[in-house]
Formats: structure tokens, sequence, C-alpha cells
């Protein structure tokens, strides 16, 4: 953290990001949010729920990209093959936001009014990324 309560600039991430947009989620949450050991816990959990999904669906977009280049190596046009990489990338895509959605609302229900409330202003002026 830096001065004045606000984020240290290589607290945001820009390449090696992690969940929730800072380099160390708990940590972060816990400090801002004055979390007890019961939420820091559960955040835990779901902070890694979500990073399985996030590597699966990088997984997911580079075996796109593969197939969107092997569709156009060849000498005709593989249009079967690049709708099924588009098709991939969709379905990853909405896997990753149900899991998203999910872990909202366990966060919803596992924290107070006044945490839920300081949890949606980091989101909202971007010093959480979800």
């Amino acid at each position: 953290m830096g001065r004045h309560g606000h984020p240290h600039p290589h607290d945001r991430d820009h390449g090696g990001r992690g969940d929730f947009g800072v380099r160390r989620p708990l940590r972060f949450l816990a400090h801002e949010l004055g979390l007890d050991e019961k939420q820091v816990a559960a955040f835990a959990k779901l902070l890694d729920d979500l990073k399985i999904e996030r590597a699966q669906a990088e997984v997911d977009d580079r075996r796109a990209l593969s197939d969107y280049a092997e569709a156009l190596a060849g000498a005709e046009f593989d249009a079967a093959r690049a709708a099924s990489a588009g098709d991939r990338r969709v379905s990853s895509a909405t896997q990753l936001r149900d899991v998203l959605v999910r872990s909202l609302g366990q966060i919803h229900a596992l924290l107070s009014p006044e945490q839920r409330e300081r949890l949606a202003y980091l989101i909202r002026t971007g010093v959480l990324a979800v």
C-alpha cells in the first residue's frame, strides 16, 4: 500500500496480475475489508477456484489461437476448425463467467454490508479488477 491508503503502483499488476486485479489479493482484501479469520479462509478458497478457472481459460485461448493458425495455414481455409476454435473461446468465457458470478454471490453472503460496500467501491474505482 502506498501513502494515504491507496494501493502502491506495484500492487496493481500489468502482467502477473492475481485474482481481483492485485498481486496479493488475499492480503489486500483482508486489510482493505477488515476480514476475520473465517472470511479469510473462505476468500482463500474462492480466489483459488477463480485462479484455476482463469488458468484453464488461458489454456483454452492458446488452443483456440493455435486452431485459428492451423485453419489459415492450409491450402484452403478450414472454416470448421476456425468455428470450433471460436466455440471453444465462447465456452471457456461462459464457464469463467459462471464461476465468477457464483463466487461473487458467495462473497456477498460472506461479507457484512459495510464490507460489501467497500468491496464494491474498490471494484467501481478500478482498484480491483474482477
